[in-house]
């Protein structure tokens, strides 16, 4: 469960970055991205194990509520497996159309 929260809040925090203080992106990198305890990352800014917490339990709450209202990595998810599914599709039913298929990967690429 741990490492899907994790994930998970990394790819929200890819999403939707730009849209928090920079305090809050701080401690999200550094908690989430680089693996620092709460105790190492109070030390790094001079403040309590307990403000590092709720610093990053509000944020993961404002994180989860851009999602909600947003929808931007649960769209990017859902993007790539129909994209998936058409390319399979078309290998399928047009195996000899490379076009449609150079096209579906340039849309992935781009997704990426």
């Amino acid at each position: 469960m741990e490492i899907e929260k994790t994930n998970r809040m990394n790819a929200l925090f890819e999403f939707y970055s730009t849209l928090l203080t920079e305090k809050q992106m701080n401690y999200m990198e550094m908690y989430y991205a680089d693996d620092f305890s709460l105790g190492e990352i109070a030390e790094e800014y001079d403040i309590s194990r307990q403000a590092v917490y709720d610093n990053i339990k509000r944020t993961e709450k404002i994180l989860e509520e851009y999602e909600k209202k947003l929808h931007l990595f649960s769209d990017y998810i859902v993007r790539g497996e129909l994209l998936e599914s058409l390319k399979k599709y078309a290998s399928e039913t047009y195996p000899k159309d490379t076009t449609i298929i150079k096209y579906i990967e340039q849309i992935q690429e781009v997704e990426e």
